[in-house]
């Protein structure tokens, strides 16, 4: 008996012992990855690149990843720090999608329902279709079918977005529905008096759709869009810092924005230019940017994803919510897709690009097939990679896009581009 316990005993610690090197290899976030992530955010600051860059990963349930370099406010020589304060732009968006689905899990709205029920500021809308070469007037066309709410969770409701499109553009200037001042209902009101610049259903157009994702909300749930936001995402998760008015005894802790020139250099955007929306109580509560956060804060957002809706015992959404946002959306039938190429191979969600394919060559980002993400203006970044379990936030503030701040975060996480032969 003792020899039959001996040999049990050995067998289960060569057992574990083997085991050991398997769990690691099969982790993304090897010590390989943490020393790539590490080079990559110096070279980023080093390359002036950026000013300053955070990165915080999740996996597993557990942080395996957070650093920083460079500066927050470069020229005070702020370190950028786990509680920089950054303004996340589009990265707003997928906040009001899970808010309003929040909405639809009570059965206040099928996706396929037409905005104007709900909505009666967009019933009636037109098309543009041109100028008229001879009198110089707007041509208009009849709609083939109404919006419906899918089209504005997708991006294909063909809300006009270009003030410098001639004709369209100068219709838009006029109305004015992005002012600040506006409340969402007079914003509505304005993008409804807007000709359409494509039919519902047949272009991918990124715009204000999700705008008015946060006027529907509103209108649904009969409470202001930043209430119900709060009440029903933000305070839930614990994400205390993640607002619109930043108050003035946390606006030390607000990152720079900058400014990349032709010339590669980066200069300082003013506060009072680049803070302007976040450091004032405006009217609008827009759906599609105007959130601050912290890396940490919006963590806990994609970490309620990634765990199927739920985060600390609190459920936000059902996983099948989570799932139906997280699957593609847009049909084959819909080619246009404006600038949605260039995030690779992709496909379009609720509030989210969804990786429908491994990537194709080395110069696209690298994923994994089943992921979702969205990014902001200012080049900030995050992603659900629910086959590993993986969650990742990257802040930066740097203007205009930068998309190979990505491509350096994304090559670092999950290794070099290798293709695999047939």
């Amino acid at each position: 008996m003792r020899k039959r316990n001996y040999i049990g005993a050995l067998l289960c610690s060569s057992i574990l012992a083997c085991g050991s090197p398997t769990e690691e290899t099969s982790r993304i976030i090897t010590d390989s990855a943490k020393a790539r992530l590490d080079s990559a955010l110096t070279e980023m600051v080093e390359s002036r690149m950026v000013a300053g860059v955070s990165a915080l990963i999740f996996e597993q349930g557990q942080e395996v990843y957070f650093n920083t370099s460079g500066f927050a406010d470069r020229e005070a020589q702020v370190p950028m720090d786990r509680n920089t304060i950054a303004i996340i732009y589009s990265m707003t968006k997928p906040v009001t999608g899970v808010a309003l689905m929040t909405l639809f899990e009570k059965g206040a709205f099928q996706l396929d329902d037409p905005l104007e029920k709900y909505a009666p500021e967009f019933a009636n809308m037109q098309v543009f279709a041109g100028m008229d070469s001879l009198t110089g007037k707007v041509k208009l066309e009849p709609l083939t079918r109404p919006i419906t709410i899918r089209d504005i969770t997708r991006h294909t409701a063909g809300f006009a977005a270009n003030p410098n499109q001639p004709g369209l553009g100068d219709l838009l200037k006029a109305a004015d529905p992005g002012n600040s001042n506006n409340t969402l209902t007079q914003m509505a009101e304005k993008m409804g008096q807007v000709p359409l610049m494509f039919q519902p259903g047949t272009q991918w157009g990124y715009g204000p759709s999700v705008d008015v994702q946060a006027f529907l909300v509103e209108r649904i749930s009969g409470k202001p869009y930043g209430e119900y936001v709060r009440e029903h995402v933000l305070d839930p998760l614990g994400m205390d810092e993640t607002r619109y008015f930043v108050l003035e005894s946390d606006r030390d802790r607000m990152s720079a924005m900058y400014r990349k020139g032709e010339d590669g250099s980066l200069s300082q955007v003013p506060d009072s230019i680049a803070h302007a929306f976040n450091t004032k109580e405006w009217a609008l509560t827009p759906g599609g940017f105007g959130l601050t956060s912290t890396v940490d804060d919006y963590m806990k957002f994609a970490q309620m994803l990634v765990n199927e809706g739920t985060y600390n015992g609190v459920t936000i959404l059902k996983p099948e919510t989570v799932k139906l946002m997280a699957t593609n959306h847009l049909d084959d039938s819909i080619t246009e897709r404006m600038w949605l190429p260039s995030k690779g191979q992709v496909g379009f969600g609720i509030d989210f690009a969804v990786r429908l394919r491994e990537p194709a060559s080395a110069e696209e980002n690298m994923g994994v097939v089943g992921e979702y993400y969205w990014d902001g203006a200012a080049s900030t970044l995050f992603w659900v990679d629910p086959k590993n379990k993986l969650t990742a936030v990257l802040f930066v503030q740097v203007m205009p896009f930068e998309d190979q701040v990505h491509k350096k975060f994304r090559d670092a996480v999950y290794g070099p581009y290798v293709k695999k032969v047939p």
